[in-house]
């Protein structure tokens, strides 16, 4: 028998819960306040609940559920952007590079000095970022575009540029993305696309999250369902989706 891979990322009974305050403050002073005298209340939004699943070196998992379920929160635990509430994440977080868009962007800077923002925030360094510049242009296909403010670009332009920045680095060793193969129109999602498919198919572990049970299915060795923060199910990408899917029928015609 073929020894198991070791998994690189382990989520151990995970739960995340959020206070969200009850009354409205209008100031930074009212909230304090009201914080020490002990007048602030709150109500509990429990995100995630017992969430628990390895992914292997090598794999490519994915995660789905619809609005609402904790996709998000559980990336940014696994990124080790959040520590949990209960449970433990465990992973090498200085490996781990979340792909996500439209971050960093100020729309009164110029699209130039955006790569440069950007860049920066997704931790390239200035020399990394001059050497790619003209590669992230050509592939956003904005020359000519890049000394007018972002504020001027469609959301389009906007999305191909935050797509170029994001996607100019060596694959690492750990990639998650989030929703981010559906960016632009027909052809811009094609060639993403391939770029993406480079990424998964490079030896990275990948943890993709997507509301397209299409990429789960095209991309995906394993997949975790969660819906409104409680895990459903982990297994073969077509089992999950099929069970997903039928949630879906069935809340439709309940609904």
């Amino acid at each position: 028998m073929q020894e198991e891979k070791e998994a690189v990322i382990s989520v151990e009974d995970v739960g995340m819960q959020f206070r969200i305050p009850l009354e409205n403050q209008e100031s930074l002073k009212d909230y304090l306040i009201g914080f020490l005298k002990g007048k602030q209340k709150f109500r509990v939004l429990k995100a995630l609940d017992h969430i628990s699943f390895q992914v292997r070196k090598g794999e490519v998992m994915g995660v789905i559920g619809t609005n609402g379920s904790g996709k998000s929160t559980l990336l940014k635990l696994v990124a080790g952007a959040l520590v949990p509430t209960s449970g433990r994440v465990v992973a090498d977080f200085d490996k781990v590079h979340l792909l996500t868009l439209g971050t960093g962007f100020d729309r009164e800077l110029t699209a130039r000095e955006n790569v440069y923002l950007n860049g920066a925030i997704l931790g390239y360094s200035r020399e990394y970022i001059s050497r790619k510049y003209e590669e992230i242009v050509r592939f956003a296909e904005l020359s000519g575009f890049m000394d007018q403010k972002i504020k001027n670009f469609s959301s389009g332009m906007v999305l191909r540029l935050g797509f170029a920045i994001a996607t100019a680095r060596e694959t690492p060793e750990i990639l998650i993305l989030d929703e981010v193969l559906s960016v632009g129109d027909l052809f811009f999602k094609e060639k993403s696309g391939r770029r993406i498919r480079e990424m998964i198919h490079s030896g990275a572990t990948v943890l993709i999250v997507s509301h397209s049970t299409a990429t789960i299915l095209q991309n995906c060795t394993r997949a975790v369902w969660i819906e409104k923060g409680v895990q459903q199910m982990v297994g073969e990408p077509a089992e999950v989706c099929r069970a997903y899917l039928e949630f879906g029928r069935r809340r439709s015609k309940d609904g």
